[in-house]
């Protein structure tokens, strides 16, 4: 590597972490940090008493059916809200009902009174806050960092999530074996409180929609929108690809470390674990050069064909080494396709459309999930563990080679500098946008 290759990569890297710079950024994504590590080990924690519970692969599938569920039921709404008012203030409530639930499920739990049912309950309601959490949340990104620093924003956000994905299943192993479950829940619901607070604390830039018309600042003017915008399309397509094959097979690994690898609630953290040390060095390593890279198309398709070869992989092993080194290299792939198509999406979007566009990415991705795992999930009781994540390893890596060959726009799109995807607003649009973010300033 020459100098100037060097000096071009500590650049790129360097610029990965502009948006740390701003204070209101830090102060969030520090509180965020502190509750994401809750929030896994409570996925941890609950996953392992359903299947303590059940002894279920459907169980499982149905708990993931009903927390992802309202992604896609209500994501029609929930976009349009984030789009229309403050979403800091959402977000505090989300965050709110979230830690409710949390100390519900804890307190379940410690007294032994914790059914099936109570989970499906919680699980749903998680999934109705989740619903408008999500988009406003990704959204909230942008108005803290601006368009310019919005998918740096995007990227220093994942990789929070990955750590605590990586940390709060160990960690989680480690409570569920010396202090029982109920501990993981208790932790979640005080973690909340750190976010919370830094809600409290940060200011934020946001267009608010303002209708002029019918249509204007509703979901289906967002639809429209992307219909006609082809990359956004394909974006969305891989995330569903990886959504559907790929995820959903992350709520079956408390069976593969049960009844493949034959171990307890810690291989099942492990297995955990492993997924999100990968993703967490494909947030610090692979993310930051794929920004610097220009072919999208070839990233997310290559990162998708990845993850289907080492989950067809994981599928034929017994040994849990081998198993953790499977769900690392997975979890390479996962991050360059949705955090990249979460990041491009918000760049390519009309500033005051990005939450309903981020909310329709969360239906046709995320929120597909729920039928995922109910699939796999019944898939695994009828065809055994291994060949049900086989199958999906195959659907994973078909449908990103089918997009390669039918889509050849998709192989040549090199993503353009940042410009505004709308047209320039009229001058009461401006001035009538820029009465209601003093109003919400004023009431801050």
């Amino acid at each position: 590597m020459t100098s100037t290759q060097r000096v071009s990569l500590i650049k790129t890297y360097s610029g990965s972490f502009a948006p740390l710079k701003l204070p209101n950024f830090r102060t969030y994504l520090g509180g965020q940090a502190i509750s994401l590590m809750g929030t896994w080990m409570q996925v941890t924690a609950q996953g392992w008493v359903v299947w303590q519970i059940t002894h279920s692969e459907a169980a499982l599938g149905t708990v993931a059916l009903l927390a992802g569920l309202p992604l896609f039921v209500l994501s029609p709404w929930t976009g349009v809200i984030a789009d229309r008012f403050d979403r800091r203030k959402l977000l505090i409530g989300t965050q709110a009902v979230m830690m409710t639930l949390a100390f519900i499920l804890a307190f379940l739990v410690q007294t032994n009174l914790a059914r099936i049912w109570h989970i499906y309950i919680i699980a749903l309601l998680a999934g109705v806050a989740t619903a408008l959490d999500f988009p406003t949340q990704q959204t909230f990104l942008g108005d803290l960092s601006g368009m310019e620093q919005v998918r740096r924003a995007t990227t220093l956000n994942i990789m929070m999530v990955q750590l605590a994905r990586m940390l709060g299943p160990v960690l989680a192993g480690v409570v569920l074996t010396t202090l029982g479950a109920a501990m993981a829940f208790w932790i979640n619901g005080l973690s909340f409180i750190a976010v919370i607070i830094s809600l409290l604390v940060v200011r934020s830039t946001q267009v608010v929609t303002i209708p002029q018309g019918k249509k204007s600042g509703s979901f289906g003017e967002a639809l429209n929108y992307v219909r006609g915008q082809p990359r956004m399309v394909d974006l969305m397509i891989f995330a569903t690809l990886v959504t559907f094959f790929g995820l959903a097979t992350i709520n079956i690994l408390p069976a593969v470390a049960d009844t493949v690898l034959h171990g307890d609630a810690g291989t099942f953290g492990l297995l955990l674990g492993a997924s999100g040390a990968g993703a967490l060095v494909s947030t610090i390593v692979l993310l930051p050069l794929s920004q610097a890279a220009k072919r999208i198309g070839l990233i997310v398709s290559g990162a998708a064909i990845w993850m289907g070869v080492f989950f067809a992989l994981l599928s034929t092993s017994s040994l849990l080494p081998l198993s953790m080194a499977a769900m690392f290299c997975v979890s390479l792939g996962g991050p360059l396709v949705l955090t990249t198509a979460m990041g491009v999406l918000q760049q390519l979007a009309p500033r005051d459309m990005r939450a309903r566009i981020i909310s329709l990415f969360t239906m046709v991705s995320f929120g597909l999930q729920p039928i995922a795992s109910q699939v796999i999930g019944y898939s695994a009781e009828t065809f055994g563990t291994q060949r049900a994540i086989l199958y999906n390893a195959i659907g994973l890596m078909v449908g990103a080679g089918l997009m390669l060959a039918l889509r050849p726009g998709l192989r040549a799109w090199v993503l353009e500098p940042l410009t505004e995807a709308a047209a320039p607003p009229t001058a009461p649009m401006v001035m009538e946008r820029a009465r209601v973010e003093m109003e919400i300033a004023a009431v801050d």
